[in-house]
């Protein structure tokens, strides 16, 4: 770890209460043109397939499910189902492509199955992130976004064969895909400035959205062309081939790798020599627990994806049932929040760094303003949706401004934790994991239920617990949030339990 000199002239710290430092060394190179933006490109390009892959079966699922089937036929395919001429549900489902099956599953077994993904993530996060910090992210994430897009090319035949190996397997998905989202962040510990940081992981983070936005956009065409199946093998496809990428191009730090230029290296270094960030093999756990600002970050991260997830598996649903669109208007209409929420991430990863490097503003406050913005308002905007849902226009103007505001928390408690403890990065962001993948587990699966005992009302309760969920979450993190390097992630601090 660097000291002394090294320390004295580092680039854009920042001080401990919360304001950047300027210096005289100065990024040699800016943009895109870096190495460090373009390997914020390329977790952009694997944060689009993981994306994709988590949204596939959103938009998917209105093709695959028949439900004019008899209860007697669990799990029944039929190659072309029968639809009452006025049910624009079913109506949906004839314009799909012939050939492709539909299944028998009821809104429970739905939300099972879009939950299943989060079912074996609990156990992933923590060691996945562990070991990223200590062994470096590059074969961890690039493991787990090949095994992840294998698997997704493997769903249509597993569907066939029944819900229960279709469950097993999105379980197994869903670990991998932890191994890419946990793991990345641990390579922003080596090569984010403190002054990019915001920026660099809000690039990255925007896949996310942009996935979304794609899949959403096409999945409804391709389920209507040429077959559901398709959505799972294109998307898979994508996947394997960002693999092509990822393994010769991405370095676990500036020091390795070969194509990065001395003034660049030099200053990353630079930037990053007063913070603690190298990994340890042990943890103070017993402090971690009794920290309230750390718990502030991980009840707002279980509160943010449960609004998240429910978003996320149920647009396509809502706009298909209650807006009664056919299925390729549905993804159409579902992507148009996504794409808005992709463009908004970037730029609230730009405007936080404006105001820190600026001085505008102190980082604790710059976290808590963003986090707040995203919370209110799409909380407002969705709990409104029941009221405004005969009007189309009104309900896809409030569903764009509800993915807009949301994306500003990317900027603010979601990174937050990179600010309290940056040397165990990859441990918290695995912690993180755990307490979205729970909420991502149960959040799906009670809107199924809420849906399932009153299609009308079940849609407002849906809302109304998730935004009451949201804003919870809010509060306890305006009270304990805080945003810089806590004791016990010092060094000096460093102890065994």
């Amino acid at each position: 770890m660097s000291t002394g000199a090294a320390v004295k002239g580092a680039a854009g710290d920042v001080s401990s209460d919360g304001h950047s430092n300027t210096t005289q060394e100065q990024a040699p190179r800016k943009g895109l043109c870096s190495v460090r933006h373009g390997l914020a490109l390329i977790l952009q390009l694997c944060n689009f397939s993981i994306y994709t892959q988590q949204m596939n079966l959103s938009i998917a699922i209105t093709a695959m499910v028949n439900s004019t089937v008899a209860p007697s036929q669990p799990n029944a395919s039929t190659e072309m189902p029968l639809t009452h001429p006025q049910d624009p549900w079913n109506s949906s489902l004839k314009e799909s492509k012939a050939g492709a099956p539909a299944y028998d599953w009821s809104p429970e077994i739905q939300g099972i199955l879009l939950s299943s993904l989060n079912y074996g993530s609990f156990v992933a996060p923590i060691p996945t992130g562990y070991v990223a910090g200590i062994c470096g992210a590059k074969y961890v994430v690039g493991t787990g976004l090949l095994a992840s897009s294998v698997l997704t090319l493997f769903i249509p035949l597993a569907a066939d064969a029944g819900v229960a190996l279709l469950i097993v397997l999105r379980v197994i998905q869903g670990i991998a895909q932890v191994m890419v989202l946990t793991g990345q962040y641990s390579i922003w510990v080596k090569w984010a400035p403190p002054l990019e940081r915001s920026q660099l992981t809000s690039i990255a983070g925007s896949g996310s959205m942009l996935g979304t936005f794609i899949v959403l956009l096409t999945g409804g065409l391709i389920c209507q062309d040429i077959g559901w199946p398709y959505v799972f093998y294109i998307f898979g496809g994508i996947g394997c081939a960002c693999c092509l990428l990822w393994f010769p191009l991405v370095y676990n730090d500036p020091g390795n790798h070969p194509f990065i230029s001395a003034g660049e290296k030099r200053y990353i270094t630079c930037s990053l020599a007063q913070q603690d960030c190298s990994p340890g093999w042990t943890l103070p756990l017993k402090a971690m627990i009794l920290s309230l600002p750390l718990w502030a970050i991980v009840v707002s991260y279980f509160c943010e994806y449960w609004l998240l997830y429910t978003i996320m598996s149920y647009t396509p649903t809502y706009i298909s049932s209650v807006l009664q669109t056919n299925l390729r208007d549905s993804g159409i209409l579902s992507a148009l929040p996504f794409v808005v929420g992709c463009v908004c991430i970037i730029l609230s990863g730009l405007l936080a760094d404006f105001l820190l490097s600026r001085r505008v503003l102190r980082l604790v406050t710059i976290r808590k303003l963003f986090t707040a913005i995203g919370v209110v308002f799409p909380s407002g905007v969705l709990v409104a949706l029941h009221w405004v849902r005969s009007s189309h226009s009104t309900t896809m103007v409030f569903l764009v401004l509800s993915s807009a505001f949301s994306s500003l928390c990317e900027a603010g408690v979601l990174v937050n934790f990179l600010d309290i403890a940056p040397r165990y990065a990859g441990f918290l962001k695995g912690l993180m994991q755990i307490f979205a993948h729970i909420a991502g587990a149960i959040s799906p699966t009670v809107a199924g239920v809420l849906i399932n005992q009153d299609p009308e009302v079940g849609w407002r309760n849906m809302f109304l617990l998730a935004a009451a969920v949201n804003i919870s979450g809010l509060v306890f993190y305006l009270i304990f949030g805080r945003a810089e390097v806590q004791d016990w992630a010092r060094e000096r601090r460093f102890t065994h339990l």
